[in-house]
């Protein structure tokens, strides 16, 4: 009977997040464009909103750990749920991610990841799509800011270790920029697919600076390891449990 009532809070929650999404979207469509600032405003807003009522409709509180960078850095995340999305955007000041095309049909939130500089890429032309941002960003075209790629390509459960492709390290060489690593639990209580959420604390946790200079190789290598040996332990945490 619990359980079923935490599933029916969850059905609720789920039902009015997407709801405040719409009406949100709409709200501030008007400012969203003419300005991308509108835009980002909008988008924080609902995160925040999300955060908040996932605290006291299904008990599920979220943290920030380390120190969000403000400046224009990549950004390398764990990526487990849409939960981390929201974490990840409510902490920084100019997001925009390197995001699946597919993603632009959806109603509200393609529109918005356009206004505020998100880069859709095809699946298998993640290279071409990596040229293209950077020719952008070459030409003043990409507003400064901090780029969120997701180095594993696709969310990955909780625990459940899968390469890191290349797509980040390119982004890192060919920038000059510094990388902060992030890590994340927050499968642990918002799996990728399904409604139930559980209750309990959902960590998103910025990690020490990766400074410019290293190979790809030895980018790849260190990013791998210090964002998996990071969320493991916070997977640990969550659940008392050490990652397989």
């Amino acid at each position: 009977m619990g359980y079923a009532i935490r599933w029916l809070r969850s059905l609720i929650f789920v039902g009015q997040m997407y709801a405040a999404m719409a009406i949100i979207g709409i709200l501030f469509f008007p400012w969203a464009l003419v300005s991308r600032r509108g835009a980002r405003i909008a988008c924080v807003f609902w995160c925040r909103w999300s955060r908040w009522t996932a605290g006291w409709m299904v008990g599920l509180k979220s943290e920030i750990r380390g120190t969000p960078p403000t400046d224009q850095v990549i950004i390398a995340s764990k990526h487990q749920s849409f939960f981390d999305i929201i974490l990840i955007f409510s902490a920084v000041p100019a997001a925009k991610f390197i995001m699946k095309r597919e993603l632009l049909w959806m109603p509200v939130f393609g529109q918005y990841a356009l206004r505020i500089g998100c880069v859709p890429v095809d699946r298998g032309k993640r290279g071409a799509a990596i040229s293209k941002m950077l020719r952008d960003v070459e030409r003043g075209a990409a507003e400064p800011g901090q780029l969120i790629i997701y180095p594993q390509g696709t969310r990955v459960a909780p625990g459940v270790h899968k390469p890191y492709k290349v797509g980040a390290a390119l982004l890192y060489e060919q920038t000059g920029q510094p990388c902060v690593p992030a890590a994340t639990n927050v499968g642990v209580f918002w799996p990728r697919k399904g409604i139930y959420r559980k209750p309990g604390i959902a960590v998103m946790e910025f990690l020490p600076v990766i400074e410019p200079g290293l190979s790809k190789t030895e980018f790849l290598k260190r990013l791998e390891r210090e964002v998996e040996t990071a969320s493991d332990a916070l997977y640990e945490e969550a659940t008392g449990h050490a990652a397989d």
